[in-house]
Protein backbone atom coordinates (compact mmCIF):
# COMPACT_ATOMS: atom_id res chain seq x y z
CA UNK A 1 0.00 0.00 0.00
CA UNK A 2 1.24 3.10 -1.03
CA UNK A 3 2.15 6.09 1.57
CA UNK A 4 -0.35 8.33 0.48
CA UNK A 5 -3.14 5.99 0.66
CA UNK A 6 -1.45 4.79 4.30
CA UNK A 7 -1.70 8.37 5.12
CA UNK A 8 -5.24 8.78 4.46
CA UNK A 9 -6.12 5.62 5.45
CA UNK A 10 -5.05 6.57 9.40
CA UNK A 11 -6.71 10.05 8.83
CA UNK A 12 -9.73 8.65 8.16
CA UNK A 13 -9.37 6.32 11.30
CA UNK A 14 -8.46 8.31 13.83
CA UNK A 15 -11.00 11.08 12.62
CA UNK A 16 -13.99 8.54 12.85
CA UNK A 17 -12.40 7.44 16.32
CA UNK A 18 -12.35 10.82 17.54
CA UNK A 19 -16.21 11.21 16.08
CA UNK A 20 -17.19 8.53 17.74
CA UNK A 21 -15.34 8.79 21.20
CA UNK A 22 -13.89 5.32 20.74
CA UNK A 23 -10.70 4.14 21.98
CA UNK A 24 -8.30 2.54 19.59
CA UNK A 25 -8.08 -0.83 21.96
CA UNK A 26 -12.15 -0.69 21.50
CA UNK A 27 -11.62 -0.88 17.87
CA UNK A 28 -8.65 -3.22 17.97
CA UNK A 29 -11.66 -5.61 19.70
CA UNK A 30 -14.66 -4.50 17.40
CA UNK A 31 -12.05 -5.46 14.08
CA UNK A 32 -10.32 -8.53 15.81
CA UNK A 33 -6.70 -7.28 15.35
CA UNK A 34 -4.09 -6.71 17.77
CA UNK A 35 -3.91 -3.29 19.51
CA UNK A 36 -0.57 -3.29 18.20
CA UNK A 37 -0.93 -4.05 14.77
CA UNK A 38 -3.13 -0.83 14.85
CA UNK A 39 -1.22 1.40 17.15
CA UNK A 40 1.84 0.67 14.37
CA UNK A 41 -0.21 0.80 11.61
CA UNK A 42 -1.57 4.55 12.50
CA UNK A 43 1.88 5.64 13.30
CA UNK A 44 2.90 4.87 10.16
CA UNK A 45 5.69 1.76 11.75
CA UNK A 46 3.32 -0.74 9.82
CA UNK A 47 1.84 -1.07 6.84
CA UNK A 48 -1.73 -1.32 7.00
CA UNK A 49 -2.20 -5.21 5.12
CA UNK A 50 -5.50 -5.59 2.97
CA UNK A 51 -7.08 -7.67 5.75
CA UNK A 52 -6.56 -5.15 8.67
CA UNK A 53 -8.37 -2.43 6.44
CA UNK A 54 -11.35 -4.69 5.87
CA UNK A 55 -11.09 -5.27 9.23
CA UNK A 56 -11.65 -1.91 10.23
CA UNK A 57 -13.85 -0.99 7.71
CA UNK A 58 -16.78 -3.78 8.51
CA UNK A 59 -16.04 -2.28 12.29
CA UNK A 60 -16.43 0.71 11.28
CA UNK A 61 -18.92 0.92 8.68
CA UNK A 62 -17.37 2.79 6.13
CA UNK A 63 -15.07 2.55 3.19
CA UNK A 64 -11.31 3.36 3.78
CA UNK A 65 -10.01 2.03 0.19
CA UNK A 66 -10.29 4.55 -2.61
CA UNK A 67 -13.16 3.14 -4.72
CA UNK A 68 -15.10 1.60 -2.33
CA UNK A 69 -18.66 1.73 -1.28
CA UNK A 70 -19.71 0.12 1.89
CA UNK A 71 -22.63 -2.22 1.14
CA UNK A 72 -26.26 -1.93 2.20
CA UNK A 73 -27.33 -5.40 4.62
CA UNK A 74 -30.20 -5.56 1.33
CA UNK A 75 -27.10 -5.33 -0.84
CA UNK A 76 -24.85 -7.82 0.46
CA UNK A 77 -24.55 -11.52 -1.06
CA UNK A 78 -25.45 -14.23 1.25
CA UNK A 79 -23.30 -16.69 -0.33
CA UNK A 80 -20.52 -16.57 -2.46
CA UNK A 81 -19.73 -17.07 -6.47
CA UNK A 82 -20.16 -20.68 -7.83
CA UNK A 83 -16.90 -20.43 -9.03
CA UNK A 84 -15.87 -20.25 -5.19
CA UNK A 85 -18.01 -23.16 -4.06
CA UNK A 86 -21.08 -21.41 -3.44
CA UNK A 87 -20.06 -20.99 0.55
CA UNK A 88 -22.01 -18.77 2.62
CA UNK A 89 -20.25 -16.81 5.25
CA UNK A 90 -21.31 -18.48 8.05
CA UNK A 91 -20.43 -21.77 6.73
CA UNK A 92 -16.95 -20.55 6.21
CA UNK A 93 -16.64 -18.52 9.55
CA UNK A 94 -14.24 -20.27 10.79
CA UNK A 95 -11.82 -19.67 8.91
CA UNK A 96 -11.65 -16.25 9.13
CA UNK A 97 -8.46 -14.77 11.43
CA UNK A 98 -4.49 -14.32 11.31
CA UNK A 99 -2.32 -17.48 10.55
CA UNK A 100 1.20 -18.24 11.01
CA UNK A 101 2.69 -19.50 7.50
CA UNK A 102 5.40 -21.87 7.23
CA UNK A 103 6.78 -23.14 4.21
CA UNK A 104 10.73 -24.15 2.88
CA UNK A 105 12.67 -21.79 1.95
CA UNK A 106 13.35 -21.61 -1.88
CA UNK A 107 17.03 -20.57 -1.65
CA UNK A 108 17.89 -22.00 1.99
CA UNK A 109 18.29 -25.64 2.12
CA UNK A 110 17.20 -26.75 5.57
CA UNK A 111 15.26 -23.33 6.17
CA UNK A 112 11.94 -22.32 7.15
CA UNK A 113 10.10 -19.14 5.83
CA UNK A 114 7.82 -17.45 8.42
CA UNK A 115 5.03 -14.80 8.05
CA UNK A 116 1.35 -14.21 8.35
CA UNK A 117 -1.44 -14.44 6.39
CA UNK A 118 -4.79 -13.25 7.46
CA UNK A 119 -8.39 -14.52 5.73
CA UNK A 120 -11.57 -12.06 6.20
CA UNK A 121 -14.83 -12.05 4.97
CA UNK A 122 -15.40 -9.11 2.02
CA UNK A 123 -18.41 -7.79 1.97
CA UNK A 124 -18.56 -6.20 -1.24
CA UNK A 125 -17.19 -9.21 -2.83
CA UNK A 126 -19.28 -11.59 -0.86
CA UNK A 127 -16.08 -14.16 -0.53
CA UNK A 128 -13.09 -14.83 1.73
CA UNK A 129 -9.77 -13.28 0.36
CA UNK A 130 -6.49 -13.28 2.07
CA UNK A 131 -3.58 -11.43 2.36
CA UNK A 132 0.19 -11.75 3.38
CA UNK A 133 2.11 -9.88 5.58
CA UNK A 134 5.49 -9.94 7.91
CA UNK A 135 7.56 -11.21 4.90
CA UNK A 136 11.15 -10.58 4.16
CA UNK A 137 10.34 -9.74 0.94
CA UNK A 138 7.25 -7.50 1.26
CA UNK A 139 7.20 -6.69 -2.91
CA UNK A 140 6.04 -9.83 -3.06
CA UNK A 141 3.07 -10.41 -0.64
CA UNK A 142 0.16 -12.29 -1.91
CA UNK A 143 -3.24 -11.80 -1.68
CA UNK A 144 -6.29 -13.37 -3.72
CA UNK A 145 -9.76 -15.27 -3.03
CA UNK A 146 -10.63 -18.17 -0.86
CA UNK A 147 -11.88 -21.24 -2.92
CA UNK A 148 -14.14 -23.48 -0.10
CA UNK A 149 -15.93 -26.49 -2.73
CA UNK A 150 -18.13 -29.41 -0.78
CA UNK A 151 -17.08 -31.42 -3.33
CA UNK A 152 -13.67 -31.85 -2.35
CA UNK A 153 -13.58 -30.59 1.50
CA UNK A 154 -10.70 -28.75 0.89
CA UNK A 155 -9.64 -24.82 0.84
CA UNK A 156 -7.50 -23.16 -1.73
CA UNK A 157 -6.13 -20.20 -1.45
CA UNK A 158 -5.79 -18.35 -5.42
CA UNK A 159 -3.41 -15.71 -6.59
CA UNK A 160 -4.43 -14.78 -10.08
CA UNK A 161 -2.12 -11.35 -11.30
CA UNK A 162 -2.87 -11.39 -15.11
CA UNK A 163 -3.46 -14.64 -15.74
CA UNK A 164 -0.39 -15.77 -13.21
CA UNK A 165 -1.44 -17.89 -10.97
CA UNK A 166 -0.24 -18.93 -7.38
CA UNK A 167 -2.43 -21.72 -5.52
CA UNK A 168 -2.47 -23.41 -1.76
CA UNK A 169 -4.27 -26.37 -1.40
CA UNK A 170 -5.12 -27.04 2.22
CA UNK A 171 -6.68 -30.17 3.76
CA UNK A 172 -9.58 -30.24 6.61
CA UNK A 173 -8.77 -28.26 9.85
CA UNK A 174 -7.12 -30.29 12.66
CA UNK A 175 -8.55 -30.20 16.41
CA UNK A 176 -6.32 -27.14 16.96
CA UNK A 177 -7.36 -25.35 13.89
CA UNK A 178 -4.42 -25.48 11.68
CA UNK A 179 -4.32 -26.68 8.15
CA UNK A 180 -1.92 -28.11 5.81
CA UNK A 181 -1.27 -28.90 2.50
CA UNK A 182 0.64 -27.99 -0.69
CA UNK A 183 1.64 -24.60 -2.44
CA UNK A 184 2.40 -24.05 -6.10
CA UNK A 185 3.85 -21.38 -7.56
CA UNK A 186 7.02 -19.88 -9.19
CA UNK A 187 10.69 -19.83 -8.18
CA UNK A 188 13.76 -18.16 -9.30
CA UNK A 189 15.61 -20.89 -11.45
CA UNK A 190 18.71 -19.78 -13.58
CA UNK A 191 19.42 -16.43 -13.88
CA UNK A 192 16.18 -14.30 -14.30
CA UNK A 193 14.26 -17.79 -15.40
CA UNK A 194 11.09 -18.56 -13.16
CA UNK A 195 10.33 -22.33 -12.61
CA UNK A 196 7.30 -23.92 -11.07
CA UNK A 197 7.81 -25.06 -7.68
CA UNK A 198 5.29 -27.03 -5.38
CA UNK A 199 6.16 -27.35 -1.14
CA UNK A 200 4.80 -28.11 1.90
CA UNK A 201 2.64 -25.27 3.70
CA UNK A 202 1.09 -25.20 6.84
CA UNK A 203 -1.24 -22.56 8.45
CA UNK A 204 -1.47 -22.44 12.18
CA UNK A 205 -3.91 -20.22 14.32
CA UNK A 206 -2.87 -16.92 15.72
CA UNK A 207 -4.26 -15.52 18.60
CA UNK A 208 -3.65 -11.45 18.11
CA UNK A 209 -1.05 -11.44 21.15
CA UNK A 210 1.07 -13.95 19.54
CA UNK A 211 4.65 -13.81 19.18
CA UNK A 212 5.98 -15.53 16.36
CA UNK A 213 9.61 -15.85 14.49
CA UNK A 214 9.32 -14.56 11.17
CA UNK A 215 11.33 -14.43 8.33
CA UNK A 216 13.98 -17.21 7.21
CA UNK A 217 14.56 -19.61 10.16
CA UNK A 218 17.87 -21.09 10.20
CA UNK A 219 18.29 -24.68 12.50
CA UNK A 220 20.02 -22.82 15.12
CA UNK A 221 16.82 -20.60 15.62
CA UNK A 222 14.90 -21.46 19.27
CA UNK A 223 11.84 -21.73 16.79
CA UNK A 224 13.23 -24.01 14.35
CA UNK A 225 12.24 -27.11 16.18
CA UNK A 226 8.15 -26.55 16.34
CA UNK A 227 8.00 -24.97 12.48
CA UNK A 228 9.94 -28.17 11.48
CA UNK A 229 7.51 -30.18 13.03
CA UNK A 230 4.69 -28.62 11.84
CA UNK A 231 5.86 -29.26 8.27
CA UNK A 232 6.90 -32.46 8.69
CA UNK A 233 3.67 -32.96 9.64
CA UNK A 234 2.44 -32.15 6.08
CA UNK A 235 3.65 -35.67 5.08
CA UNK A 236 3.55 -37.51 8.02
CA UNK A 237 0.12 -36.90 8.78
CA UNK A 238 -0.75 -37.33 4.81
CA UNK A 239 -1.86 -34.37 4.56
CA UNK A 240 -0.35 -34.00 1.07
CA UNK A 241 1.55 -36.23 -1.05
CA UNK A 242 4.61 -35.51 -3.14
CA UNK A 243 4.98 -38.89 -5.03
CA UNK A 244 8.50 -39.82 -6.75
Amino acid sequence: MIDTEAERISHRVREELARRRLSRQALADMARISISTLEKALSGRRAFTLATVIRLEQALGVPLRPGQTTPQRSEVSSASPDAMGSYSRGAVRWLEGCYLTLRPSFGYPNHIYAYLTDIVWDTVQSHLIFAESERLDSAFSQKGSVSVPHLSGHTYLVTNVDGQYRMAVLGRPTIKGALYGILTTLMVGNGSQLVPAAVPIVLVPSPPAAEWAFGLIAPDNPAYVRYRSELDNVTTEDFARFPR
